[in-house]
C-alpha cells in the first residue's frame, strides 16, 4: 500500500529529472548547465563587453560571473563595428559593460553586478560550482586562410591520361594507315552492287 502511494511521486520525480537532463545544453568548457541556469540563460542572456587593453577590471567582471556560475558571451571591442555596437548598447565607450536581459551596467561594481544577476533570478555564488570561462583570444589572432597561395597541381591517378607521354606509335599489325587488304566484295554489307546503285 505504501509503495503504491509513493509510486506516482517517484515516477514524477524521475520524469522531471529526465526532462531536466535533456534541457541542459552541453558547455564546451565544462559539464552541462544546471536546469535552473539553462532556463535563465534563455530568458535573461548575459553578455560581457571587454577589450584587450581592459585588463584588471575586465578580469574582475569575468571572475564575478564565473563565481556565480553564470554562462555568458564575451564580446571584445576592437574595431569600428564592435565600438558602434557598444555605444548602441551602453551609450558610452566605458568598459566593461554587463548586459543581463535588457538591463545594462557600464563599469564594474560587484554589488551592482550581484543585484542585476539576482533580479534576473541567477542563484547566489556557491550554489553551483564556479565556471572557468576564460577571455577569448585577441581579435585577429585567428589564422587567416592563404588566399594568394597557388593551388597545387592535381596528382595524376591511375585513370588520368592527360599527363601521360609515351613513345611514338610504331607501324605494325594494328596501325591501319599502312594496312592493305583485299578490296571489299560487293554485297549487302560491303560495297553496294552495281544493280543496287541504279
Amino acid at each position: 500500500m505504501i509503495l503504491r502511494a509513493f509510486l506516482p511521486v517517484f515516477t514524477a520525480a524521475a520524469l522531471l529529472a529526465a526532462s531536466a537532463a535533456q534541457a541542459q545544453p552541453a558547455q564546451p568548457d565544462g559539464p552541462p548547465l544546471p536546469f535552473e541556469i539553462a532556463r535563465l540563460q534563455k530568458e535573461f542572456a548575459v553578455k560581457l563587453y571587454t577589450a584587450t587593453n581592459c585588463k584588471e577590471i575586465c578580469e574582475k567582471a569575468r571572475a564575478a560571473l564565473n563565481q556565480r556560475s553564470v554562462p555568458f558571451s564575451e564580446i571584445q571591442v576592437w574595431d569600428e563595428e564592435t565600438s558602434k555596437e557598444l555605444r548602441t548598447v551602453s551609450g558610452s565607450n566605458q568598459l566593461p559593460v554587463l548586459v543581463v536581459g535588457r538591463q545594462v551596467q557600464a563599469g564594474f561594481e560587484q554589488s551592482i553586478y550581484d543585484d542585476l544577476l539576482s533580479a534576473a533570478g541567477y542563484p547566489p555564488a556557491g550554489t553551483y560550482p564556479p565556471r572557468k570561462q576564460a577571455a577569448p583570444p585577441p581579435p585577429g589572432s585567428e589564422p587567416k586562410p592563404a588566399a594568394s597561395a597557388a593551388k597545387p597541381a592535381p596528382k595524376l591517378g591511375p585513370y588520368d591520361t592527360s599527363g601521360l607521354v609515351g613513345p611514338a606509335p610504331k607501324p605494325g599489325p594494328y596501325d591501319p594507315s599502312k594496312l592493305q587488304g583485299p578490296a571489299p566484295k560487293p554485297g549487302p554489307y560491303g560495297v553496294p552492287a552495281e544493280s543496287e546503285a541504279k
